[in-house]
């Protein structure tokens, strides 16, 4: 049966994109491996060996996969159930076929192009070149006598009509084509070829791709699409045979829907639950039995040589913090601070010398004026000779020694003599 053998032929063409969905899948479940196997780039070896593990466990669920989806094809394969209750059956791809044959009737109907053109080679006795209102559609070209187009003048079907370019006339100013039959029949009453001018050469061009749609083709045609256009208008020729294949199609078309939805129901849920699912358990389970059973565990724990250096780095920035923070420590508790003294009244300091001598006691100025010269006055007092400077240069902000006051010698009491006896005045 011809619709067994083609929705065969279509299922087949499943297989495909079934396997390429279950290679992408496999693809994309590596890749998140890898993205989650970095977290242990510190530790390379074992990285490495996870990697290895997980990949081969995917690797082998792979096959599994594609043999399970291969074996949906061929359970489709086996039987074609046209009993399915989404199925038309035959009595609706007839009716379907009806509908569709409608359909292209009314666009066989449809209006490809309008506009005025000359009809150039109608002779001078019976008028000469008139302008007319032109419609063409896909089965015929018709023209009226203006473009409200309730008068027709003539009809012209549009079956082994071909056209083809003139040359412009040196009096005209128009550009022509013309349109002639190729079994060598009449195309216009008398007229072998009916003469079609256009006011521009793009017109000429717009009608004549017009034309094309409309199946009149230009003469010179590649001899290999002529026999492809004869042969499908050979194939169309039987009407009956057209309504047969319109009816398969619908029936092709309504069942293979029927397999698609199936199949894009059941492949997520297969590679679900062969591949994804399966490798998460994996993982839970026995990824890490397989990595104590892969070897020494203290070579899978050694790390990189970057790791060792960054932690090393690592410690040496935490002591150097350490230490600093003990050094902060000892100076907020051994360091105290107290208010800083008054001010010291210096207002006594004048004078030249910077000192402004201690006054003098009475008995030096009594000794003075009894045994010394006073000095005259206005005689400069004799200068005040600074002490070595300690370190410190700048005697404004160095602390000196206080100076000690000049003090006057101890004065000795003088000693008076004793009284003269005095005489008693006689009685």
């Amino acid at each position: 049966m011809a619709f067994e053998a083609i929705v065969k032929k279509q299922v087949m063409q499943l297989k495909g994109p079934c396997v390429k969905c279950v290679d992408m899948v496999i693809q994309e479940l590596i890749n998140t491996v890898r993205q989650c196997s970095n977290k242990l780039e510190c530790f390379p070896m074992l990285q490495e060996e996870t990697e290895r593990i997980v990949t081969t466990h995917i690797r082998d669920r792979e096959g599994r996969a594609k043999d399970q989806v291969l074996l949906l094809i061929d359970i489709q394969l086996s039987y074609i159930n046209t009993n399915h209750e989404d199925f038309i059956g035959f009595a609706n791809a007839q009716q379907r076929t009806s509908q569709s044959n409608k359909s292209q009737s009314s666009a066989v109907n449809q209006v490809i192009r309008k506009g005025w053109l000359t009809i150039n080679n109608i002779s001078i006795m019976k008028g000469g070149a008139k302008e007319y209102w032109f419609v063409l559609t896909a089965e015929s070209l018709s023209w009226f006598k203006d473009d409200e187009e309730k008068e027709k003048k003539y009809m012209l079907p549009l079956d082994n009509l071909k056209v083809r370019d003139v040359e412009k006339s040196f009096l005209s100013s128009k550009h022509i084509f013309c349109i002639f039959n190729t079994e060598s029949r009449n195309v216009y009453k008398d007229n072998r070829t009916l003469e079609l001018a256009c006011d521009s050469q793009e017109d000429v061009d717009s009608w004549k791709s017009s034309l094309l749609r409309a199946g009149v083709y230009p003469e010179k045609v590649m001899a290999v699409e002529s026999e492809t256009t004869a042969a499908t208008e050979n194939f169309s020729m039987d009407p009956q045979l057209e309504r047969k294949v319109e009816t398969i199609r619908n029936l092709v078309d309504s069942y293979m829907a029927i397999v698609n939805k199936c199949i894009r129901d059941l492949m997520p849920k297969t590679i679900m639950h062969l591949m994804i699912n399966n490798v998460k358990d994996f993982i839970n389970a026995e990824l890490l039995a397989q990595l104590y059973s892969a070897g020494d565990q203290n070579t899978l724990m050694d790390e990189s040589q970057e790791q060792a250096q960054r932690r090393d780095e690592v410690l040496r920035t935490h002591q150097a913090l350490k230490e600093a923070l003990a050094i902060i420590g000892d100076i907020s508790t051994t360091t105290f601070t107290v208010p800083m003294p008054p001010p010291v009244d210096n207002s006594w300091v004048g004078g030249a010398g910077g000192r402004r001598s201690p006054p003098s006691s009475p008995t030096s100025s009594r000794r003075m004026s009894s045994g010394q010269r006073p000095a005259p006055r206005g005689a400069p007092p004799p200068p005040n000779r600074p002490g070595p400077l300690g370190p410190f240069n700048n005697t404004a902000e160095s602390p000196q020694a206080p100076s000690r006051p000049n003090r006057a010698p101890p004065s000795i009491p003088s000693r008076r003599p004793p009284p003269s006896p005095t005489r008693q005045a006689p009685p």
